[in-house]
């Protein structure tokens, strides 16, 4: 599979220069949605990317073979480089075909206001390589700009540490041509980068998976598995400091807002620093997990987050960064050839992993907390670790049920009843089904 990537180097020295650049382009972009508008059922119809760009370009740009364009696009844009025309072509014509989509499927379906036509937005120039960007030397490169008046070259100054960086990690990977961006009040060129990784192909017995347990207390439980249920390690990913750190900062925002501050951006600021700092340390520490058990695939609880968060625990659900978690662990396991899978998270704490039933949790069970679990057999547990268990074995009952033919399956239905609702299934429940494979 390929995977992208994007670097982004400070560009030293220059603050106000690049606004004429980005707002000619962003003007030609909304002058090229227009046209591909007007004439897309023509463009819909040329299937090659690269042709439907000189389609739209015969029509506003005049050559030797073309005269006399439909519309006077040269006149209006006067000395516009070529390459620069090209990256808001392309950058219109997306627009248009996704507006186009959403068009049709709200004509299927009428539900709400029609979509609207787009328009450039907050969009920044590709620097398109020989044309709109050269590399001079180590730390400088030239880009082309629209400075007094007029396109000219201008030499940036960028930062070391982002270029060596750069050097050191990306070497070996395809350079792809860089996008000016404004962040604040700097500039940057982002660079983007592509790799070819070939993910893992083992069979399902032969695979050893970390199920992850993300939680709002302990940031992630963690269990390496087999697929006869062998329970390799039990982890931890604890961090008491940062997670103090962040109910301080919090805090700190709620007595604010007591005495009449309600905005607060640099305590909200803080706040979500702190938070992105848990995300980053816990999906480090599931990838060090998985390359010390060399695990095949990494499998997480599917979280739908949508919809309003009610309860006394609204906030601390609304700072669980658990897809922003699962995002980077994503990124990082790819490149290692591992790959990432998701099950039902319907049940997976609710049901003791030995298949006893519905676990009593917190006050229920006599606890001060909802780290422990009492299963109705009356063993006290880990309640995370539990979960964990039961999102390792609903991955190894999908898998190995989908390799079998239907009849091998109902066959499998018929003795473990369990194993037609995946909601429902346990670690007890993938020790029954190995019993049943084998015999």
């Amino acid at each position: 599979m390929k995977i992208h990537t994007t670097y982004k180097v400070k560009i030293k020295h220059y603050n106000n220069i690049f606004k004429d650049t980005v707002m000619v382009y962003r003007h030609v972009v909304d002058y090229l949605i227009d046209v591909c508008d007007t004439h897309w059922e023509s463009i819909s119809e040329i299937k090659d990317s690269k042709k439907q760009q000189g389609y739209i370009e015969n029509l506003i740009h005049a050559t030797k073979d073309n005269p006399e364009p439909v519309y006077d696009f040269d006149s209006k844009f006067y000395k516009l480089p070529s390459y620069f025309r090209r990256s808001a072509i392309n950058e219109a014509k997306g627009k248009v075909s996704s507006y186009r989509s959403n068009l049709a499927n709200w004509e299927q379906n009428p539900i709400g206001r029609a979509p609207s036509v787009p328009k450039a937005g907050f969009i920044f120039p590709s620097m398109y390589r020989t044309g709109m960007y050269k590399q001079t030397d180590t730390y400088e490169a030239k880009v082309k700009v629209y400075i007094r008046n007029t396109w000219d070259w201008i030499t940036l100054k960028l930062r070391k540490s982002d270029i060596d960086y750069i050097n050191r990690w990306c070497s070996n990977r395809k350079q792809c041509a860089p996008t000016l961006q404004k962040r604040g009040k700097e500039w940057f060129l982002d660079f983007p980068f592509e790799e070819n990784v070939e993910l893992n192909d083992k069979a399902v017995t032969e695979q050893t998976i970390v199920a992850v347990d993300l939680g709002i207390n302990t940031p992630a439980t963690i269990s390496v598995m087999r697929s006869d249920g062998t329970i390799l390690g039990r982890h931890f990913c604890k961090l008491p400091k940062e997670t103090d750190h962040l109910d301080h900062s919090i805090n700190r925002t709620k007595k604010a807002q007591q005495h009449g501050s309600y905005k607060n951006r640099k305590l909200w600021a803080r706040s979500k620093g702190i938070n992105h700092d848990i995300a980053v340390k816990t999906a480090n520490y599931i990838i060090d997990m998985a390359v010390h058990y060399k695990a095949d695939v990494i499998v997480f609880e599917h979280l739908d987050r949508n919809g309003k968060v009610r309860g006394s625990k609204k906030q601390k659900l609304k700072m669980w960064r658990s897809q922003e978690v699962q995002g980077i662990v994503t990124d990082k396991a790819h490149r290692l050839g591992m790959r990432i899978s998701r099950i039902c998270a319907w049940g997976t704490s609710k049901f003791a992993y030995d298949g006893s039933g519905e676990v009593l949790r917190g006050k229920d069970a006599g606890f001060s907390n909802n780290k422990l679990c009492k299963f109705k057999n009356g063993k006290t547990y880990n309640c995370d670790l539990s979960a964990s268990y039961n999102i390792g074995a609903r991955y190894f009952i999908r898998e190995k049920l989908k390799s079998l033919d239907v009849n091998s399956r109902l066959d499998i239905e018929t003795k473990l009843p369990q194993c037609s609702k995946r909601s429902t299934c346990t670690f007890s429940t993938l020790i029954s089904l190995n019993a049943v494979l084998v015999s």
